[in-house]
């Protein structure tokens, strides 16, 4: 009994050291990540460039395109002419006075105005849609500074 005691301990031993010592690791090899292929741009491809477009204001209550903002759009269809490829959406926006619903009805009187005058000036309906925000995107909540809020923007696709 005394042998297999020996024995039974001297296998534990034997475990314990193979435990805490284990397998050697292997060596782990660090390799640099290549950066990613550059994309070919082939002459088929067209490259779009981004656009920086105005934002036209409206009075209070209004959806009519004032004489300034009739001037920024006229730049803004000469951009989107000498960029055929471009695709915008026009952004109808309101100050709070009112009721969301009148608001989200005036915000896209707004955005269609201003799609209509850019279809007079000779940019593709094609190339534009139209979305009203209604007060749901304030610039501003400054009643003094209302203004900025009754306005529609131009977000390329």
């Amino acid at each position: 009994m005394k042998n297999a005691l020996k024995l039974s301990s001297m296998l534990l031993s034997i475990m314990l050291i193979l435990t805490i010592v284990g397998c050697p690791k292997k060596a782990v090899k660090t390799q640099p990540i290549a950066p990613p292929d550059k994309p070919i741009v082939t002459e088929e491809e067209e490259v779009i460039p981004t656009l920086s477009l105005q934002t036209i204001y409206f009075d209070f209550d209004k959806s009519d395109i004032r004489t300034g903002d009739a001037e920024i759009l006229k730049a803004n269809a000469k951009s989107l002419k000498d960029n055929p490829a471009v695709k915008i959406t026009i952004e109808g926006h309101c100050d709070p006075m009112g009721t969301s619903e009148y608001n989200m009805a005036l915000g896209w009187r707004r955005a269609t105005s201003t799609q209509d005058y850019l279809i007079k000036l000779g940019v593709d309906k094609a190339r534009l849609s139209t979305i009203s925000y209604g007060e749901e995107r304030l610039m501003t909540n400054n009643e003094t500074d209302y203004w900025q809020n009754r306005r529609c923007e131009f977000v390329q696709k």
